[in-house]
């Protein structure tokens, strides 16, 4: 009775020293072959087809997508230097419309990104661009509206005027917003309220509507949000280079 017992005992450390010790790698397999990663990823706006081709990923295949992508534009910045938007390949960029003869919303715009490029200031690949679409933009005009913003050159903040292309069309068409010439004043102009989100592949990620509240808060997750996005995929981008 005694041995049947200390053989039970012995069989029953055997069955868990294998349970500890195959555990592991099934569950290895198993998460491997089933499993799936789960991440939050913001949305992809504007037309979307598919290309016929499949792409590959961590042993998945999946069918790629063309997105809408912003074509890259011409600018004069402040110094009458050439500028492009979306900035480069490797940033993020948070962009909007503004002229300077609007001293109610395009104000409100700059005052945004001044705070969130301040926030933002130590990363130089969170990059902010506002764009004048007053084709007759005033540099003079342009320095004293930027005044309140102090050294905003150091915090990764580029100002575009005069683009090599209509930009009421750009505005429309790439960017996916409406601006026009107010019809009942060829002056002034009908700009969105909206700021927009960029991701380094030129993709729009996200609109924030800054007359509503908790908009640029939710602007600033999302920023963080699709830098964690950019990290985690740049080692796939520097294996396809």
């Amino acid at each position: 009775m005694f041995m049947s017992n200390r053989t039970q005992r012995s069989k029953s450390k055997i069955i868990i020293l294998a349970l500890i010790l195959l555990l592991p790698g099934f569950l290895y397999i198993a998460v491997n072959r089933f499993g799936s990663n789960e991440y939050v990823s913001l949305p992809v706006f504007g037309e979307k087809k598919l290309s016929g081709e499949l792409k590959r990923n961590w042993g998945r295949e999946y069918p790629d997508t063309i997105f809408h992508t912003l074509t890259p534009i011409a600018f004069k910045d402040i110094d009458g230097k050439g500028l492009t938007f979306p900035v480069s390949d490797t940033s993020i960029t948070v962009t909007h419309l503004f002229y300077t003869k609007d001293e109610s919303f395009s104000r409100l715009m700059l005052d945004n990104v001044n705070a969130l490029s301040s926030r933002f200031a130590a990363n130089p690949q969170i990059r902010f661009f506002s764009i004048s679409v007053d084709p007759t933009e005033d540099v003079g005009r342009l320095r004293q509206m930027l005044k309140p913003y102090s050294q905003w050159e150091q915090r990764h903040w580029e100002i575009g005027m005069h683009p090599s292309v209509d930009i009421f069309s750009y505005a429309k068409d790439e960017l996916l917003v409406d601006a026009m010439i107010d019809p009942a004043d060829s002056s002034r102009f009908l700009i969105s309220n909206q700021m927009i989100l960029v991701d380094s592949k030129r993709r729009i990620r996200g609109f924030y509507d800054i007359s509503q509240k908790g908009e640029v808060d939710r602007l600033e997750d999302e920023i963080k949000l699709l830098m964690v996005e950019e990290i985690r995929n740049r080692p796939l981008k520097l294996e396809k280079r």
